[in-house]
């Protein structure tokens, strides 16, 4: 994967199965851009605001304001909030800020989203669209170079993909129905938007990031921009020592010390099967996947993020 023509774009998704640190690589992501001078912002997905909390900047998990925030020079974070880029939306198009305030109060909201499949997705994937653009349309917001979207797991995320083709196909014509279209084009633009899968170098996540790849094509006409390995374990032992260790397991040997090799025999059992998994990957996408290696518990914040960012700016 290349990591610099992916960062040319203005959109990049990172989606993928739950579990395999979309947010991490996300941030990761967005701080090699803003290293490159990038005006970037890392827009999550779902409610929850996790990258502050990632830099050691307030707390992980927090809910989504809906605000911009800048966490260090060129790089801010948003949790998107539906109902408040409903608000947003409404006063960009009603003239009188009290009906917009009327009509997105959070009783008529929820009786709108329950009413309309799909609205949810729509304003979520519209406000991305709004941090896109050269010129806001939010009130006092400055542009962006470039927004990476921390997407919810993998089906969820090609439901924001398409929610604005399907608005649009629905509606036919009227203001929603071009703002949709417009953010369809936007979105299966590969100059403009790219989406990449991120997985573990396990069956499930591997299998998930190839049928993601599938659902693109098929659903939207779209390819992955590219895969991001997360978390790859390094190599063990040649199976040379393997059959060393082997060999020393039939000797009488003390209780720990056979648990010690037996411990040892199966860590390199799973860095084989990861490296199974890993040829299944690259048989079946386009570009060679990114591999990232796995970072210990203890380095788990603001270090990992910087680690794994300098690793994309080196795959560059």
């Amino acid at each position: 994967m290349n990591v610099d023509r992916l960062l040319e774009r203005r959109v990049v998704f990172v989606t993928g199965k739950g579990g395999v640190g979309r947010t991490t690589v996300a941030a990761a992501l967005g701080l090699a851009a803003a290293r490159r001078g990038l005006r970037t912002i890392v827009a999550a997905v779902g409610g929850r605001d996790d990258l502050p909390g990632m830099l050691g900047i307030g707390t992980a998990g927090e809910p989504a304001t809906g605000g911009e925030r800048e966490l260090e020079p060129g790089l801010w974070s948003i949790g998107i909030d539906p109902q408040r880029a409903m608000e947003e939306y409404l006063r960009d198009q009603l003239p009188i800020n009290a009906v917009a305030d009327l009509l997105s109060s959070s009783r008529t909201f929820g009786y709108l989203a329950a009413a309309t499949p799909g609205l949810r997705e729509l304003l979520t994937v519209g406000k991305i669209w709004e941090l896109a653009q050269p010129v806001r349309r939010a009130a006092g917001g400055e542009p962006y170079d470039l927004v990476i979207v921390d997407a919810p797991a993998t089906g969820y995320g090609i439901s924001l993909l398409g929610a604005p083709r399907t608005f649009a196909n629905v509606a036919r014509r009227g203001p929603i129905s071009r703002h949709a279209a417009t953010i369809h084009a936007t979105l299966v633009d590969p100059e403009t938007t790219g989406v990449v899968g991120v997985c573990t170098a396990d069956e499930p996540a591997v299998n998930e990031v190839l049928e993601t790849g599938g659902r693109l094509r098929a659903d939207l006409g779209i390819e992955l921009a590219g895969v991001i390995v997360n978390a790859v374990h390094p190599g063990r032992f040649a199976t040379r020592d393997r059959a060393r260790l082997r060999a020393v397991l039939a000797q009488d040997l003390a209780p720990t010390t056979s648990r010690a090799v037996d411990l040892a025999l199966a860590g390199d059992d799973r860095v084989r099967g990861e490296r199974t998994q890993l040829k299944r990957l690259r048989a079946g996408v386009t570009e060679r996947p990114l591999e990232l290696p796995l970072v210990g518990a203890e380095e788990l914040g603001r270090e990992a993020v910087r680690r794994l960012a300098e690793l994309l700016e080196q795959a560059g």
